[in-house]
């Protein structure tokens, strides 16, 4: 019998783990899915080894090509627009280097940009960007620069309650030039999405999106054309999925991972 979707792209905070702990039957019902599974984290700070990390240590079977971010999705992004190399300012935590280096950009951080030629600017969260590093971001966009962000969450949960997200950093440079990013790179926009698909090799249809957020994994999975699964062990109730907008409606609502063994 041939499968309905061959392969899963899968939020984490919510889906996958809540804190330090995994959701419950999270880990056996991936482990036992018999496709592909990518992680799709609009966590742009961290590099996708950490991430993959944290996952092989609740027990998941994954590799560090498994996981996707938004700043990888942001830097594949400029792949598409600039030359091999191409100087590009990196705003945010270690991930966006990171991710610009490996598709071949060069990243320049903020302390050496001054004199710098600048072709584009990857921002993303980091919990040490300074008010200098956003307004090297600033000048380079007023600039000229292409402007790209990982994503737009204005806020992030932690331990002691919501912080400003990486959104909030960006409002903070789009306040000073006067405009919004180019392009965004995380979840609700496609992109985070188009980039997992293209390394599955698979068409939108043939892989099922899975989150816990109307607002950005199931309205990201919408435009990108994928079905979604919504499952009620994170952000959002059954309630709001079962009444939510055609651009945020989910395909399945369930409980938890356990509606995967019904796929076949």
């Amino acid at each position: 019998m041939t499968r309905r979707y061959q392969a899963l792209v899968c939020d984490l905070d919510g889906v996958v783990y809540r804190g330090k702990a995994a959701v419950p039957y999270a880990v056996d019902q991936l482990n036992a899915f018999p496709g592909r599974i990518m992680y799709a984290t609009n966590n742009a700070s961290r590099p996708p080894t950490v991430v993959a990390d944290q996952l092989r240590a609740l027990g998941l079977d994954c590799q560090d090509s498994d996981v996707v971010t938004s700043s990888q999705a942001g830097a594949w992004l400029l792949t598409q627009r600039l030359g091999h190399g191409a100087p590009v300012l990196a705003v945010g935590g270690p991930g966006v280097a990171i991710a610009l280096a490996e598709v071949g950009l060069k990243p320049v951080v903020p302390t050496d940009a001054v004199g710098a030629e600048i072709e584009a600017v990857l921002q993303g969260y980091g919990p040490a960007v300074s008010a200098s590093d956003l307004a090297e971001a600033a000048y380079a966009v007023a600039a000229g620069a292409l402007w790209v962000a990982t994503n737009l969450d204005t806020t992030l949960p932690t331990e002691r309650g919501l912080a400003p997200g990486g959104g909030s950093l960006i409002q903070a440079v789009s306040l000073a030039v006067g405009r919004a990013p180019d392009l965004v790179a995380g979840k609700p926009r496609s992109p985070i999405y188009e980039l997992a698909l293209a390394r599955l090799g698979l068409n939108a249809d043939q892989a099922l999106a899975v989150g816990d957020r109307l607002d950005t994994d199931i309205e990201g999975a919408v435009a990108t054309g994928m079905d979604s699964l919504f499952v009620q062990t994170g952000v959002d109730s059954e309630a709001a999925a079962r009444s939510a907008p055609a651009h945020q409606a989910p395909t399945y609502v369930a409980a938890d991972l356990r509606f995967l063994e019904s796929l076949g």
